[in-house]
């Protein structure tokens, strides 16, 4: 996409939830990247294809990238080149170089590419053996429209993009006007209409309850969604690829690996599918209601969409080159008891095994990050912080550089996919061993989502604790670095935590 970003700031704020459901619930081809229920600080964005958005996917069996137009019949022929997903976007966002000195530009995303990167594509960043995946290794939506919510200042602003060079590329300036002046129509009635709830409810509430409101709408879309199409059957219960026994017989073969001294710690994983029919946005609204998360994200992308309450950060690389990634390694269950709850968390922040785990992976990324950026930049800023999430406590740390000169955004995602806490340490001794014990893809799971935009700036979530919804029905992948420490007992309930509130979103039953 080429040419000018137009931007409108708009005079009130209207809930994203609500936005969603209101604007893109039944698009086949829609995004959400969201910073969760009741953010206060972080920017949430959303949108949907426009005619000329490309879509984008990769296959790294075939070493394909094919690319279509949106508006494209199904019997147009898309183009196929052979080339990385990574070849692809360097060329692609090199075209756009010119434009990034827009001073009126705003910090975070303002158009490029949304999609996700699947953990295949490790075959082509790391050299690890090739595995089929039942997703595209890779899926990008070209955005030229999105929706910006900062939740600190409680602003939301539309951003499109126009061109009158290459009237294909984008929009005219006339259609991205009566763009501007539909949605903020529809976003100035969904704002009317929570008003007039709030003012309601008020009112029920100071007559002391006698009278409830009853007023649809903004809230109740967000909650509700577009109605759901189906549930499992109570009979057909979640499909583990391996059962406990299997599992722990895996972490014995880690076990051995690592006694061996063929690896330090192996992210030995697990996938779970479940037979059924769900909406896509039914599912995410139940999702990050059961799961708040500072990096969640919905995209819908045709038959496939990803569903995630994914709390870490893969790698975030801002307009001044700062690039930061926060690893997530060592879990705690949360509980109910407010004195068990404090017990269980300094345990985790006192776990010689838990802090051993998390120092593997912050040498592994100091070491990936250290390959693209200035001399002397790379610094740990935190190290071992116990964050808490409404199911776990984790344990976190912070890694931050200067890219380099000449390293481009890509350059950056390239070296250092996939993310070590997903892989384990070394990283291609680790994907090699898990290749051959896993007995399967991870796909989606254990890659990266988010976007990848205009003047170099890209912010990507680890995909983890997150559903993938397609034609069969909804998989989810769950798993755990495993070191020398490890109990395989622990390990095997440790995933299944994980997985609990992801089946509980589907209406399933956890283990």
């Amino acid at each position: 996409m080429t040419g000018t970003v137009q931007r409108r700031l708009l005079t009130a704020w209207t809930d994203p939830a609500a936005a969603f459901a209101s604007l893109y619930a039944t698009d086949p081809y829609a995004f959400w990247l969201d910073t969760g229920p009741g953010a206060q600080t972080g920017v949430s964005y959303l949108g949907a294809a426009s005619p000329h958005s490309r879509f984008v996917t990769a296959s790294v069996a075939a070493g394909t990238v094919t690319s279509r137009t949106i508006e494209t019949t199904d019997a147009a022929p898309p183009d196929v080149t052979q080339e990385t997903i990574f070849d692809f976007l360097r060329r692609d966002l090199a075209a756009q170089a010119g434009e990034n000195d827009d001073p009126t530009r705003q910090a975070g995303f303002e158009l490029g590419w949304v999609g996700w990167l699947g953990y295949e594509l490790g075959a082509q960043t790391v050299g690890t053996p090739v595995h089929g995946s039942r997703y595209p290794d890779a899926a990008l939506l070209e955005v030229h429209r999105l929706l910006r919510f900062d939740h600190g200042d409680r602003t939301v602003t539309l951003v499109a993009g126009t061109s009158s060079a290459e009237p294909g590329s984008a929009e005219p300036l006339a259609t991205v006007t009566a763009w501007f002046d539909q949605t903020d129509a529809a976003l100035t009635a969904i704002h009317l209409q929570a008003e007039a709830e709030a003012e309601a409810e008020a009112e029920a509430a100071a007559a002391g309850g006698a009278a409830t409101a009853a007023v649809g709408g903004a809230a109740t879309a967000a909650e509700a969604g577009p109605g759901r199409e189906g549930r499992p059957p109570a009979s057909v219960p979640p499909l583990w690829r391996h059962d406990p026994a299997t599992y722990a017989a895996l972490i014995g073969t880690c076990l051995a690996a690592i006694h061996d001294g063929d690896a330090y710690q192996l992210c030995l994983t697990n996938e779970i599918r479940v037979p059924g029919s769900w909406h896509p946005v039914d599912t995410f609204v139940a999702l990050r209601a059961g799961s708040p998360s500072h990096h969640g994200g919905l995209l819908r992308f045709g038959d496939v969409a990803l569903l995630s309450a994914s709390p870490e950060q893969f790698l975030y690389v801002g307009g001044d080159r700062r690039i930061r990634t926060k690893p997530i390694k060592g879990t705690r269950p949360r509980a109910s008891e407010p004195d068990e709850d404090e017990r269980l968390k300094l345990e985790l922040a006192h776990s010689d095994k838990e802090r051993a785990e998390n120092l593997m992976i912050v040498d592994l990324m100091r070491n990936d990050i250290g390959r693209i950026a200035q001399l002397g930049t790379v610094a740990v800023s935190t190290l071992l912080a116990v964050e808490s999430y409404p199911h776990v406590h984790q344990l976190v740390s912070t890694i931050e550089a200067q890219l380099a000169p000449g390293v481009t955004v890509v350059d950056a995602i390239e070296t250092c996919f996939p993310a070590g806490s997903m892989t384990g340490a070394p990283k291609r001794s680790a994907m090699s061993i898990l290749n051959g014990l896993e007995r399967g893809p991870r796909g989606i799971y254990s890659g990266a989502f988010g976007y990848i935009g205009r003047g170099g700036v890209a912010d990507l979530a680890i995909v983890i604790r997150s559903i993938v919804l397609d034609s069969h029905g909804a998989s989810i992948g769950t798993g755990g670095g495993i070191t020398a420490l490890s109990d395989a007992s622990e390990e095997i309930d440790e995933t299944r935590i994980k997985a609990a509130a992801l089946l509980a979103s589907l209406g399933v039953a956890a283990p």
